[in-house]
């Protein structure tokens, strides 16, 4: 292994926890409706949990309603019961071909406890990326040790790991920042 290698291995273990941590940020509801909102919605369909995304086509007609038609109408009721249980603070309503879920207002005290929630899913994705850099420094300093490469090596091996690091913290610094105007704005 060498230290390129380690710095490959970086990159990829930061991209996929900034990833992470921005799809956990993206799935805070913004007061606009959105197919997203009802993303992790599941329901039992055939003795399996089924994603309703998968058993139903979402559209979102205007800002304020998002429509559920499954493609088996059986399945109406259940889905209704999985949307009310998934405390999202919605109440969705049955007409017995679509189910209609109109999405309130945020309210201020609302609006900043999604702030609040962002905030920690940002800096859950921080102490990710900050732990993929100390996990990658400590194996540079395996490598030194057995003298696969030059403590000089190493050094630039750690620099290149820091301004890493220094980029990713910053991305999702961006991306809190963005979110929380938006949350803040609507």
């Amino acid at each position: 292994m060498s230290v390129k290698d380690v710095l490959d291995k970086t990159k990829d273990l930061m991209a996929k926890s900034v990833e992470h941590c921005q799809s956990q940020i993206a799935k805070v509801r913004t007061g606009r409706a959105t197919a997203s909102l009802i993303d992790g919605v599941t329901f039992e369909y055939y003795g399996a949990q089924t994603p309703v995304a998968q058993a139903a086509s979402i559209s979102v007609p205007d800002a304020r309603t998002i429509i559920v038609q499954p493609f088996d109408r059986t399945t109406l009721t259940d889905i209704e019961k999985s949307i009310r249980q998934a405390d999202l603070g919605f109440n969705p309503q049955n007409d017995g071909t679509i189910i209609r879920i109109p999405v309130p207002p945020l309210t201020e005290e609302r609006r900043k406890e999604y702030v609040k929630l962002c905030k920690k899913f940002a800096e859950d994705g921080k102490v990710a990326v900050r732990n993929v850099r100390r996990d990658q420094i400590d194996t540079l300093k395996k490598l030194e040790k057995s003298k696969e490469c030059s403590e000089d090596d190493r050094k630039r091996g750690e620099d290149e790991i820091q301004k890493l690091t220094d980029n990713y913290i910053k991305d999702i610094d961006t991306f809190l920042v963005k979110k929380e105007k938006e949350l803040m704005d609507n």
